[in-house]
């Protein structure tokens, strides 16, 4: 192993944890950070200098910075660039701002590529765009682009790895965007260690950094993998250096795909898009309730429609369960598309409060669609598909529901009721069942049944009678 030091002219090893950025000087098979097991990599770090220090201090550049009070701060409305992609253009809070990082992650094969080039190629109609490809030549990516009827002459494709090379081409094309595919790819010659390293990526995306927030800097989108338990691969810093973080989720097999914000200093983080995969690559979905619902089967046990909000958007999705007496010992519990721990409370609340009988039954639970809803609204729903699949009684097929159910199976009020209901007026829903409390806060304005329950067990027979 290459011995430790802090000399003058002498290499030091440490030990870097990919998923916290913990440094250790030895190797350790759990991190005693972020207790996580094999995630520490070998990192070389630069000669120390006799100044002191084993990091090499960046210079001094001649000029001190000074102060200024916040009250004389100048501020003015931040220019953005509109990727007129309207689904994309919802979460990046009205498009892109010049000098910005974006990072975008998502699982492989899910599309980040193919929503990289559909966003350089809006971009490129009116200002020139720079698409760095670390993964595919250039040839490979004019294939993608023209199966995607990508086509825009200011769009420069540059098949680079190495990061000094891409940095010059900026400085001599001066593009308003920059796509990095991927940032895992990239490299600087003068450090240590292979592409990919917790090194280079923290080292690669500082310089990608610097080079956004100069003065007059382009827009920079990094495309970024993610680990098998859905973090972007690399030091946990590279979410903390960027703007904004991008996740493109959804199941490969599965049509659609939702882009969600996880943080944005320009914009809320509330805001999703949709999108469906298609054989000429995403095409944007306006309103997804109607899409999502589309192939809901008639009288059916086992399925309730719920209304979740996402930002300013509200979409109506469809819950389905399936309870099945088990042939084993322990009964299988699985989700789809919701909390898994979630799921196992509301079973619980059906089992003591409502008094179904789960404890010998297989229980399954999915949303229609390969969407991911978190939101505790949902909850209501969740329990009326598994009641109904237990007794074999369709929910009524008008009827949404919305509510959130606490531990003592009471059903409590959610945000946004209004927001919710009109949703389910506009695709011609006649009832909503939603909480008691949130009646007082409605009026009678939707042209639709609103029914109040207060009791997981007043709801289970208001639906399934």
């Amino acid at each position: 192993m290459a011995k430790v030091g802090t000399d003058a002219g002498q290499r030091r090893v440490v030990y870097v944890c990919q998923a916290c950025g913990y440094e250790s000087p030895k190797w350790l098979g759990r991190c005693p950070n972020c207790d996580g097991w094999n995630t520490l990599v070998e990192e070389t770090l630069a000669p120390a200098s006799r100044s002191g220090g084993a990091r090499a201090r960046p210079a001094a550049s001649g000029r001190a910075a000074a102060a200024t009070p916040i009250t004389e701060v100048a501020l003015g409305d931040e220019p953005r660039v509109p990727v007129e992609i309207g689904e994309v253009d919802r979460v990046l809070g009205g498009g892109l701002v010049p000098g910005s990082l974006v990072l975008l992650g998502g699982d492989p094969g899910v599309g980040k590529s193919t929503l990289a080039l559909a966003l350089a190629h809006r971009i490129a109609g009116t200002r020139t765009v720079l698409y760095v490809s670390g993964e595919e030549s250039a040839r490979q990516t004019k294939m993608r682009a023209a199966r995607l009827g990508v086509d825009a002459p200011r769009l420069l494709v540059l098949a680079e790895t190495d990061l000094a090379q891409m940095i010059a081409q900026i400085d001599a094309q001066q593009p308003a965007l920059v796509v990095v595919d991927s940032i895992q790819t990239m490299y600087r010659s003068d450090l240590p260690g292979a592409p990919g390293s917790v090194g280079q990526i923290r080292e690669c995306t500082g310089d990608l950094l610097r080079v956004a927030k100069t003065e007059g800097g382009p827009a920079i989108l990094i495309v970024g993998h993610v680990t098998k338990d859905g973090a972007i691969a690399g030091p946990r810093v590279l979410e903390h250096m960027v703007d904004t973080v991008l996740y493109f989720e959804g199941e490969r097999h599965h049509a659609y795909r939702v882009l969600r914000a996880t943080k944005n200093r320009f914009g809320s983080t509330n805001e999703i898009g949709v999108f469906a995969m298609s054989g000429g690559g995403l095409v944007p979905v306006p309103d997804p309730s109607a899409l999502f619902l589309a192939e809901r089967p008639a009288d059916a046990s086992g399925s309730a429609v719920v209304c979740a909000v996402e930002g300013t958007r509200s979409i109506l999705l469809e819950v389905q369960a399936l309870v099945a007496r088990t042939p084993f010992g322990m009964p299988r519990r699985t989700a789809s598309g919701v909390d898994y721990n979630r799921v196992l409370l509301l079973l619980a609340v059906l089992e003591k409060r409502a008094g179904l009988h789960l404890g010998a039954c297989d229980v399954y639970v999915s949303v229609a669609g390969g969407v991911r809803v978190d939101e505790p609204a949902v909850d209501l729903g969740i329990a009326c598909a598994v009641a109904s699949s237990h007794r074999d009684r369709p929910v009524e097929a008008q009827t949404a529901v919305v509510g959130e159910v606490g531990l003592g199976g009471e059903v409590r009020a959610v945000s946004q009721i209004e927001r919710r209901v009109a949703e389910a007026a506009k695709l011609g829903f006649r009832r909503v069942v939603v909480p008691r409390a949130n009646l007082a806060g409605l009026n009678e304005g939707f042209g639709i049944d609103l029914v109040g329950v207060q009791r997981i067990g007043e709801a289970l027979d208001l639906l399934l009678a």
